[in-house]
């Protein structure tokens, strides 16, 4: 018995020293240093940004000898590419839309440039993962402005309340705005805290081999390893109501609002979503377009590309079932070019990957269709954008998000507002976003000169737009335009009560509905933050389902729909992907970095 026992655990250790060899082998670590230049001035040159930015496809711009192909170039797509380029893999980045960066693109109208999906990113202070992360995919070339406190305020009803950054600030100001719930302010805390040191085992569960994961749900340790689990299936209005009988600190704890109600959302998902700021929120300096600005060149720079214009309309698979590239239309008509790699990504989305761009063959597998069969796409969004006369700081606009509510009870608000009728909605509103990226960002008035800009968000059903599915921007019709910005205005007019002095500065108002998401996003049912963040996305089966390898052989999903939503979700989206197609733990890398990166920094100031 002895014998075959210490053959065992001999046998163990031999198979963990190579798996530690193959994960944390030198010759295949991207993040192996600090960016070796400091962030050079911005560049203004549109034509120059242009350049990087909306690199029209050709076949002949398509790089030979390719490594990978991306499809879609969303911050998901960009970090896989660039973190394959950096072991020095050739990857074509194909993006349908005329410019790179998916919902980190701008646009400008009459001298105004907008945002249209990042207004502000938590955890980017110093040394922390997700700053070294952003520095290495852009060579060190990104700067963060950080906003001043507060960064958030949330109206609900008449009382409003602020946030502010810090461990012990943080705290203190809710402690200050709720001096009867200390208790509930402090456990919150100790959860959040929990949370925030667990979370990679999620990452964990979605890189282990499937005979592993499947182990650990069958057999039940998956709770007994971590509460993390057990938070990922609690219901957040269930969870909050266990902490504290306060209506407003319940739906204060609940703020960032994504589309589902709180009843039917993951309380780990909503704690580290607050979690995510308490250390301070950051504005990309120079604009959101500055994300993917300074990762292409990290591409181009092992031989890739990253083109625009080439919307991918079939993924290319063999009779035995492994992808082999793509097909991109080349034209207005039906031309098709074929682009052969050994791997192919998908940045797309997986409704739209597995629904879409797989042949009809493969659609029907039981592995894809089990997959879809897991999710639903997220509720659709509502943006408006306001030109404003006047610089940000003429106007005295703040650096504040504003998150406004009409009362406490979210999950009521959302009930009633999901279950409108079409022509109900512009007189029943529900929440509503503001934020000022003029504010934000201090090279917006060098780059536009008196003038600023407000953009309004809301969350809209894709239903109340579908009559107009199917047509293209600007083509559909007196009927959608009025309805759509009929919407838009009562937006503007609940934001003017807010800013009163703005109303005689607005220069022109233009609106987004879920259908602009869906042309210009590519994203299905204008869902911007991919499959609906529910209670059901979040059971660790699911989890562990949803991963950057899929049932097509070379074939992997990057971004939102691997790991979670916003920026920081896809970027981690991408570092899965990566993990998986290299066969590295890129997490065990980038936290060896950070260690080194710290000592450097204390020799310096030593």
């Amino acid at each position: 018995m002895w014998p075959t026992l210490l053959l065992l655990v001999a046998l163990g250790v031999l198979a963990l020293v190579r798996v530690a060899h193959k994960l944390l082998a030198p010759s295949g670590n991207p993040f192996t240093g600090p960016p070796l230049e400091p962030p050079r001035p911005l560049v203004m040159d549109q034509r120059a940004r242009d350049r990087v930015l909306k690199r029209g496809f050709s076949p002949q711009r398509v790089p030979e000898q390719l490594d990978a192909v991306v499809i879609g170039s969303g911050v998901g797509g960009l970090a896989v590419a660039a973190t394959l380029a950096k072991v020095g893999q050739r990857v074509l980045v194909l993006e349908q839309h005329d410019q790179a960066g998916g919902c980190c693109h701008t646009f400008q109208k009459h001298g105004i440039e907008f945002d249209v999906g990042i207004h502000y990113v938590g955890q980017l202070h110093e040394g922390s993962l997700l700053r070294v992360a952003l520095d290495q995919l852009t060579d060190g070339q990104l700067c963060w402005q950080r906003l001043p406190d507060p960064y958030d305020e949330v109206t609900l009803g008449p009382r409003r309340y602020q946030l502010r950054a810090g461990k012990v600030a943080f705290v203190t100001a809710l402690e200050e705005q709720f001096p009867t719930e200390k208790t509930a302010i402090r456990e919150f805390m100790k959860i959040s805290k929990v949370a925030s040191r667990h979370v990679a085992l999620l990452a964990v569960l979605k890189l282990a081999p499937h005979w592993v994961a499947a182990l650990l749900l069958r057999s039940g340790l998956l709770s007994l390893l971590s509460p993390v689990f057990r938070l990922a299936t609690t219901s957040h209005s269930q969870a909050v109501a266990q902490l504290t009988s306060d209506p407003d600190l319940r739906a204060l704890l609940g703020y960032l609002f994504y589309g589902t109600a709180p009843r039917d959302s993951s309380f780990l998902a909503n704690v580290l979503m607050v979690h995510h700021y308490q250390r301070g929120a950051w504005y990309p300096r120079g604009g959101a377009s500055e994300i993917a600005f300074h990762i292409v060149p990290v591409i181009e720079s092992a031989g890739g590309a990253v083109l625009v214009r080439a919307p991918v309309t079939r993924v290319l698979v063999s009779p035995a079932g492994t992808a082999l590239g793509v097909a991109v239309r080349t034209g207005s008509g039906e031309e098709e070019l074929e682009i052969r790699a050994p791997l192919v990504i998908s940045d797309a989305g997986i409704f739209n990957t597995f629904g879409k761009l797989l042949p009809p063959q493969i659609r029907s597998h039981p592995g894809v269709l089990s997959r879809l069969a897991m999710v639903r796409p997220s509720m659709g969004s509502f943006l408006v954008f306001v030109g404003l006369r006047g610089s940000a700081a003429e106007l005295g606009l703040p650096p504040t998000n504003f998150w406004l509510y009409p009362h406490n009870d979210l999950d009521t608000m959302m009930t009633h507002y999901a279950a409108l009728n079409r022509d109900d909605v512009p007189e029943n509103l529900a929440m509503m976003f503001i934020t000022f990226p003029a504010a934000k960002d201090p090279t917006y008035e060098q780059r536009h000169p008196g003038r600023s800009c407000m953009t309004i968000l809301t969350m809209a059903r894709y239903e109340w737009f579908e009559e107009w599915a199917g047509s293209l921007p600007r083509h559909r019709g007196p009927n959608y335009q009025q309805y759509k910005m009929s919407i838009a205005q009562q937006l503007l007019e609940r934001a003017l009560l807010r800013f009163p002095h703005l109303r005689d500065k607005v220069e022109f108002v233009e609106a987004a509905s879920p259908l602009t998401n869906q042309h210009y996003l590519a994203a299905p049912h204008g869902a911007m933050y991919g499959a609906e963040h529910n209670l059901g996305r979040f059971c660790p089966a699911v989890m562990a389902t949803l991963r950057a390898d899929t049932p097509v052989r070379n074939l992997y999903l990057t971004g939102q729909d691997v790991f979670s939503c916003g920026l920081a979700g896809a970027v981690h989206g991408g570092l899965l992907c990566a993990s998986a197609v290299l066969g590295r733990l890129l997490y065990l890398d980038l936290l060896l970095l950070k260690r080194k990166i710290k000592r450097l920094q204390g020799r310096h100031t030593a």
